[in-house]
Protein backbone atom coordinates (compact mmCIF):
# COMPACT_ATOMS: atom_id res chain seq x y z
CA UNK A 1 0.00 0.00 0.00
CA UNK A 2 0.67 3.67 -0.20
CA UNK A 3 2.97 5.53 2.33
CA UNK A 4 0.31 7.98 3.07
CA UNK A 5 -1.37 8.93 6.03
CA UNK A 6 -2.60 5.71 7.03
CA UNK A 7 -6.04 4.52 8.25
CA UNK A 8 -8.17 6.88 10.48
CA UNK A 9 -8.24 4.12 13.38
CA UNK A 10 -4.12 4.35 13.55
CA UNK A 11 -4.15 7.93 15.51
CA UNK A 12 -3.75 7.79 18.61
CA UNK A 13 -3.08 3.62 18.65
CA UNK A 14 0.60 3.71 19.12
CA UNK A 15 -0.25 5.43 22.68
CA UNK A 16 -3.51 3.26 23.05
CA UNK A 17 -1.11 0.06 22.67
CA UNK A 18 1.10 1.14 25.19
CA UNK A 19 -1.42 1.49 27.61
CA UNK A 20 -3.73 -1.26 26.98
CA UNK A 21 -2.52 -4.42 25.35
CA UNK A 22 -1.37 -7.17 27.27
CA UNK A 23 -2.82 -5.80 30.01
CA UNK A 24 -5.01 -8.86 31.11
CA UNK A 25 -6.11 -10.40 34.47
CA UNK A 26 -6.82 -13.84 32.55
CA UNK A 27 -4.67 -16.92 32.45
CA UNK A 28 -4.08 -17.87 28.59
CA UNK A 29 -2.44 -20.14 26.27
CA UNK A 30 -1.61 -20.24 22.71
CA UNK A 31 0.23 -22.67 20.44
CA UNK A 32 0.90 -21.77 16.71
CA UNK A 33 2.15 -24.36 14.19
CA UNK A 34 2.29 -24.22 10.79
CA UNK A 35 1.22 -27.46 8.09
CA UNK A 36 2.67 -28.66 5.18
CA UNK A 37 0.25 -27.09 3.07
CA UNK A 38 0.86 -23.45 4.53
CA UNK A 39 -1.56 -23.24 6.76
CA UNK A 40 -1.17 -21.12 10.21
CA UNK A 41 -3.06 -23.22 12.75
CA UNK A 42 -3.65 -21.33 16.22
CA UNK A 43 -5.28 -22.82 19.13
CA UNK A 44 -5.93 -20.83 22.26
CA UNK A 45 -6.89 -21.78 25.71
CA UNK A 46 -8.52 -19.18 28.07
CA UNK A 47 -9.53 -19.19 31.97
CA UNK A 48 -11.17 -15.84 32.90
CA UNK A 49 -12.52 -16.57 36.41
CA UNK A 50 -14.41 -19.67 36.83
CA UNK A 51 -15.16 -19.80 33.11
CA UNK A 52 -12.93 -21.59 30.95
CA UNK A 53 -13.10 -20.95 26.78
CA UNK A 54 -10.89 -21.93 23.93
CA UNK A 55 -10.93 -21.84 20.10
CA UNK A 56 -9.01 -22.86 16.82
CA UNK A 57 -7.98 -20.80 13.84
CA UNK A 58 -6.55 -21.39 10.15
CA UNK A 59 -4.99 -18.90 8.00
CA UNK A 60 -4.36 -19.54 4.33
CA UNK A 61 -2.29 -17.08 2.52
CA UNK A 62 -2.43 -16.92 -1.31
CA UNK A 63 -1.34 -14.25 -3.51
CA UNK A 64 -2.92 -11.13 -2.34
CA UNK A 65 -5.98 -13.42 -0.51
CA UNK A 66 -5.96 -14.32 3.21
CA UNK A 67 -8.69 -16.26 4.39
CA UNK A 68 -9.09 -17.06 8.31
CA UNK A 69 -11.52 -19.18 10.14
CA UNK A 70 -11.57 -19.35 13.64
CA UNK A 71 -14.14 -21.92 15.78
CA UNK A 72 -14.57 -21.73 19.42
CA UNK A 73 -15.96 -23.76 22.22
CA UNK A 74 -19.54 -22.36 22.02
CA UNK A 75 -20.17 -23.60 18.15
CA UNK A 76 -19.52 -19.91 17.23
CA UNK A 77 -17.82 -19.95 13.59
CA UNK A 78 -16.00 -16.88 12.35
CA UNK A 79 -14.69 -16.17 9.03
CA UNK A 80 -12.89 -13.57 7.20
CA UNK A 81 -11.47 -12.85 3.52
CA UNK A 82 -8.66 -9.94 2.64
CA UNK A 83 -8.23 -9.25 -0.28
CA UNK A 84 -5.48 -6.83 -1.52
CA UNK A 85 -5.55 -5.50 -4.92
CA UNK A 86 -8.49 -6.31 -6.53
CA UNK A 87 -9.19 -2.73 -7.58
CA UNK A 88 -5.43 -0.93 -7.60
CA UNK A 89 -4.67 0.81 -4.03
CA UNK A 90 -7.33 -0.99 -2.02
CA UNK A 91 -7.65 -3.77 0.30
CA UNK A 92 -11.41 -5.43 0.84
CA UNK A 93 -12.45 -7.14 3.97
CA UNK A 94 -15.03 -9.77 4.26
CA UNK A 95 -16.35 -11.13 7.34
CA UNK A 96 -19.32 -12.95 9.14
CA UNK A 97 -19.66 -15.15 12.01
CA UNK A 98 -22.34 -18.15 12.37
CA UNK A 99 -24.78 -19.04 13.92
CA UNK A 100 -25.65 -15.02 14.03
CA UNK A 101 -26.50 -14.60 10.41
CA UNK A 102 -26.68 -10.47 10.83
CA UNK A 103 -22.76 -9.94 11.61
CA UNK A 104 -21.74 -10.14 8.16
CA UNK A 105 -19.61 -7.23 7.72
CA UNK A 106 -17.81 -5.59 4.24
CA UNK A 107 -15.16 -3.40 4.36
CA UNK A 108 -13.69 -1.32 1.66
CA UNK A 109 -9.87 0.48 2.19
CA UNK A 110 -8.31 2.70 -0.22
CA UNK A 111 -4.75 4.65 0.05
CA UNK A 112 -3.45 7.42 -1.65
CA UNK A 113 0.25 9.02 -0.75
CA UNK A 114 -1.79 11.53 1.02
CA UNK A 115 -5.52 10.04 1.70
CA UNK A 116 -7.16 7.22 3.16
CA UNK A 117 -10.77 6.21 2.98
CA UNK A 118 -12.45 2.98 4.49
CA UNK A 119 -16.09 2.05 3.81
CA UNK A 120 -18.18 -0.32 6.25
CA UNK A 121 -20.87 -1.32 5.93
CA UNK A 122 -22.97 -4.12 8.24
CA UNK A 123 -24.95 -6.62 6.38
CA UNK A 124 -28.06 -6.44 8.39
CA UNK A 125 -31.46 -6.37 7.77
CA UNK A 126 -31.36 -2.44 8.26
CA UNK A 127 -27.74 -1.84 7.43
CA UNK A 128 -25.18 0.54 9.43
CA UNK A 129 -22.66 2.09 7.73
CA UNK A 130 -19.46 3.75 8.87
CA UNK A 131 -17.21 5.98 7.08
CA UNK A 132 -13.96 7.21 7.51
CA UNK A 133 -11.33 8.91 6.11
CA UNK A 134 -7.55 10.49 6.84
CA UNK A 135 -5.48 13.45 4.70
CA UNK A 136 -1.98 14.63 5.11
CA UNK A 137 1.19 12.49 5.15
CA UNK A 138 3.10 10.23 7.12
CA UNK A 139 4.42 13.38 9.39
CA UNK A 140 0.60 14.30 10.28
CA UNK A 141 -2.62 13.01 9.17
CA UNK A 142 -5.96 14.50 10.02
CA UNK A 143 -9.07 12.55 10.07
CA UNK A 144 -12.56 11.68 10.93
CA UNK A 145 -15.30 8.68 11.18
CA UNK A 146 -19.18 8.91 11.17
CA UNK A 147 -21.43 5.98 11.49
CA UNK A 148 -25.02 6.29 10.12
CA UNK A 149 -27.75 4.02 11.04
CA UNK A 150 -30.30 3.60 7.86
CA UNK A 151 -33.17 2.37 10.48
CA UNK A 152 -33.21 5.79 12.24
CA UNK A 153 -31.96 7.65 9.44
CA UNK A 154 -29.03 9.50 11.16
CA UNK A 155 -25.74 9.43 12.58
CA UNK A 156 -25.13 7.13 15.62
CA UNK A 157 -21.17 8.25 16.11
CA UNK A 158 -18.81 10.72 14.78
CA UNK A 159 -15.41 11.38 15.85
CA UNK A 160 -12.47 13.68 14.37
CA UNK A 161 -8.79 13.44 15.00
CA UNK A 162 -4.87 14.41 14.26
CA UNK A 163 -1.79 12.52 14.85
CA UNK A 164 1.67 14.09 14.15
CA UNK A 165 4.94 11.59 14.25
CA UNK A 166 8.12 12.06 13.73
CA UNK A 167 11.14 9.61 14.71
CA UNK A 168 11.26 10.24 18.29
CA UNK A 169 7.70 10.92 19.06
CA UNK A 170 4.07 10.51 18.20
CA UNK A 171 1.37 13.16 19.70
CA UNK A 172 -2.21 12.73 18.92
CA UNK A 173 -5.65 14.40 19.83
CA UNK A 174 -8.95 12.43 19.34
CA UNK A 175 -12.68 14.58 19.80
CA UNK A 176 -14.91 11.38 20.04
CA UNK A 177 -18.13 10.07 21.02
CA UNK A 178 -20.22 12.92 19.28
CA UNK A 179 -18.24 15.76 20.46
CA UNK A 180 -18.67 15.04 23.88
CA UNK A 181 -15.13 13.42 24.88
CA UNK A 182 -11.64 14.52 23.89
CA UNK A 183 -8.30 12.26 24.12
CA UNK A 184 -4.59 13.97 23.79
CA UNK A 185 -2.10 11.41 24.02
CA UNK A 186 2.06 11.78 23.83
CA UNK A 187 4.47 8.71 23.06
CA UNK A 188 8.67 9.32 23.27
CA UNK A 189 11.04 6.87 22.16
CA UNK A 190 14.27 6.58 24.29
CA UNK A 191 16.02 4.71 21.73
CA UNK A 192 16.65 4.26 17.98
CA UNK A 193 15.03 0.42 18.26
CA UNK A 194 11.83 2.38 19.80
CA UNK A 195 11.51 -1.03 22.39
CA UNK A 196 11.41 1.34 25.13
CA UNK A 197 9.30 4.48 25.51
CA UNK A 198 7.17 7.09 27.45
CA UNK A 199 3.45 7.80 27.42
CA UNK A 200 1.26 10.04 28.54
CA UNK A 201 -2.63 10.34 28.15
CA UNK A 202 -5.29 12.68 29.42
CA UNK A 203 -9.31 12.23 28.72
CA UNK A 204 -12.12 14.11 29.69
CA UNK A 205 -15.80 13.59 28.92
CA UNK A 206 -17.87 17.06 28.71
CA UNK A 207 -20.79 15.71 29.99
CA UNK A 208 -19.91 14.06 33.51
CA UNK A 209 -17.05 16.73 33.83
CA UNK A 210 -14.48 13.30 34.42
CA UNK A 211 -10.96 13.86 33.77
CA UNK A 212 -8.41 10.86 33.86
CA UNK A 213 -4.62 11.30 33.13
CA UNK A 214 -2.81 8.44 32.84
CA UNK A 215 1.33 7.83 32.30
CA UNK A 216 3.01 4.34 31.51
CA UNK A 217 6.01 3.34 29.29
CA UNK A 218 7.67 0.26 28.16
CA UNK A 219 11.60 -0.79 29.07
CA UNK A 220 13.33 -3.26 27.30
CA UNK A 221 15.61 -5.15 30.04
CA UNK A 222 17.89 -6.43 27.20
CA UNK A 223 16.83 -8.57 23.48
CA UNK A 224 14.15 -11.31 25.27
CA UNK A 225 13.03 -9.03 27.93
CA UNK A 226 10.69 -6.25 28.11
CA UNK A 227 8.98 -4.36 30.50
CA UNK A 228 5.61 -2.66 30.97
CA UNK A 229 3.61 -0.16 33.46
CA UNK A 230 1.25 2.51 33.94
CA UNK A 231 -0.89 4.50 36.77
CA UNK A 232 -3.54 6.64 36.35
CA UNK A 233 -5.11 9.53 38.76
CA UNK A 234 -7.27 7.03 39.72
CA UNK A 235 -4.83 5.36 41.56
CA UNK A 236 -5.21 2.17 39.13
CA UNK A 237 -1.11 0.54 39.08
CA UNK A 238 -0.75 -2.39 36.45
CA UNK A 239 2.43 -3.28 34.87
CA UNK A 240 3.68 -6.36 32.62
CA UNK A 241 6.72 -8.92 32.58
CA UNK A 242 6.97 -10.20 29.16
CA UNK A 243 10.18 -12.74 28.55
CA UNK A 244 10.63 -14.28 25.31
CA UNK A 245 11.57 -17.76 26.45
CA UNK A 246 12.44 -19.34 23.13
CA UNK A 247 12.58 -17.52 19.91
CA UNK A 248 9.09 -16.21 19.06
CA UNK A 249 7.47 -17.71 22.21
CA UNK A 250 6.61 -15.39 24.30
CA UNK A 251 5.25 -15.66 28.44
CA UNK A 252 3.67 -12.48 29.49
CA UNK A 253 2.73 -11.92 33.28
CA UNK A 254 0.26 -8.83 34.35
CA UNK A 255 -0.83 -7.71 37.37
CA UNK A 256 -3.38 -4.69 38.39
CA UNK A 257 -3.66 -3.10 41.61
CA UNK A 258 -5.76 0.05 43.33
CA UNK A 259 -3.52 1.60 45.10
CA UNK A 260 -6.97 3.68 47.08
CA UNK A 261 -8.00 0.30 47.99
CA UNK A 262 -4.69 -2.06 49.11
CA UNK A 263 -7.75 -4.38 50.89
CA UNK A 264 -8.87 -5.90 47.18
CA UNK A 265 -7.32 -8.84 45.77
CA UNK A 266 -4.91 -7.30 42.72
CA UNK A 267 -5.73 -8.47 39.28
CA UNK A 268 -3.13 -11.22 38.01
CA UNK A 269 -2.44 -12.82 34.47
CA UNK A 270 -0.42 -15.12 32.94
CA UNK A 271 0.08 -15.85 29.25
CA UNK A 272 2.28 -18.34 27.29
CA UNK A 273 2.20 -17.70 23.10
CA UNK A 274 4.39 -20.84 21.47
CA UNK A 275 5.69 -20.30 18.17
CA UNK A 276 7.47 -22.27 15.73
Amino acid sequence: MSKGPGLFSDIGKKAKDLLTKDYSSDQKFTVSTYSAAGVALTSTAVKKGGLSTGDVSAQYKQNNSIIDIKVDTESNISTMFTFTDIVPSTKTIASFKLPDYNSGKLEVQYFHDHATVTTVIALKQSPIIDFSATIGTPTIAFGAEAGYDTTSGGFNKYTAGIGMTRPDSYASIILGDKGDSIRASYVHHLDQSKKSSAVGEISRKFSTNENTFTVGGSFAVDHLTQIKARLNNHGKLGAILQHEIIPKSVLTISGEVDTKALERNPKLGLAIALKP
